[in-house]
């Protein structure tokens, strides 16, 4: 199968790939070899946080890759327990000397946590990081509209991406349409839901169809409306199967029946509660 080079450009016209690498739940001692093989199979985006405890693996895995660094896009996040603008300047130190890189390729604020009520001080860090030339593109994850939409009421600026739950099962159109209205870019986490709904009828109908697995279904829907999306898998064919994903190209007939999934029904937890 041969794969497609996917890339979309961001608002501040910095290009992302679409089809990325994420690193959740990867051991930090395991990072290296893993992210080194996604690196191998043809992965250009890594996907990785503060809250991992893995950057520092991560970023080994870049180097033993034996990469130009400009030729992969990294992302990082900030945890709550370092919102607020000075913790967050610090936390951001902290995660690239962990990756051992003196520039990110994006900078996400990983929740909203309105509990503690510092997110907007924590985006004026970010704005601050990227106007000093340290990030080259900023960003969010887990935002609803109208945490967005304060960012913008109070601050004149919004993100160039926001990465949140999104799955056939949980596909999020009103956010995704708030994100084109803006020109955020949709990010996905959990895309394949953690491989909960793969014998859908509806997904298995249009993998039958594509001739490919129910994943690499899943995964193309993602990138046939325009997410970027950032399975993970330690497995090394998982890891091939999902990076192949990037080869099928589905029909709007495929894409209409994978959005019969949607129940509305989110897995993760709810950002306007979650701290």
């Amino acid at each position: 199968m041969t794969t497609r080079e996917l890339n979309l450009e961001l608002s501040d016209g910095h290009r992302i790939p679409q089809l990325g690498f994420g690193t959740y739940k990867i051991d930090n001692d395991a990072a290296p070899e893993i992210v080194r093989r996604a690196l191998e199979i043809g992965y250009r985006h890594l996907d990785t946080a503060s809250f991992y405890d893995n950057e520092s693996g991560v970023g080994e895995g870049l180097r033993r890759a034996q990469l130009n660094r400009d030729e992969v896009f990294i992302t990082t996040k900030v945890w709550q327990d370092s919102h607020g603008f000075d913790a967050t300047l610090r936390a951001f130190d902290e995660s690239i000397t962990a990756l051992g890189v003196e520039e990110l390729d994006l900078y996400l604020i990983h929740w909203p946590d309105p509990t503690q009520n510092k997110f907007v001080e924590t985006w004026e860090a970010l704005r601050r990081l990227r106007d000093e030339g340290r990030i080259r593109s900023i960003g969010v994850a887990n935002f609803k509209e109208h945490h967005l939409q304060r960012l913008l009421d109070e601050t004149g600026e919004l993100p160039t991406i926001n990465q949140v739950e999104l799955h056939p099962e949980f596909a999020q159109p009103e956010l995704r349409a708030f994100h084109r209205e803006h020109g955020i870019c949709t990010e996905a986490w959990s895309p394949l839901n953690r491989g909960r709904n793969l014998d859908h009828p509806a997904i298995t109908e249009v993998a039958k169809r594509q001739g490919c697995t129910p994943a690499q279904a899943v995964l193309a829907w993602h990138l046939a409306i325009g997410n970027v999306v950032i399975p993970k898998s330690a497995d090394p064919d998982r890891q091939r199967e999902n990076f192949d994903a990037a080869g099928i190209v589905l029909t709007s007939e495929d894409i209409a029946t994978i959005d019969t999934c949607n129940t509305g029904v989110r897995t993760g937890k709810d950002p306007d509660t979650f701290a």
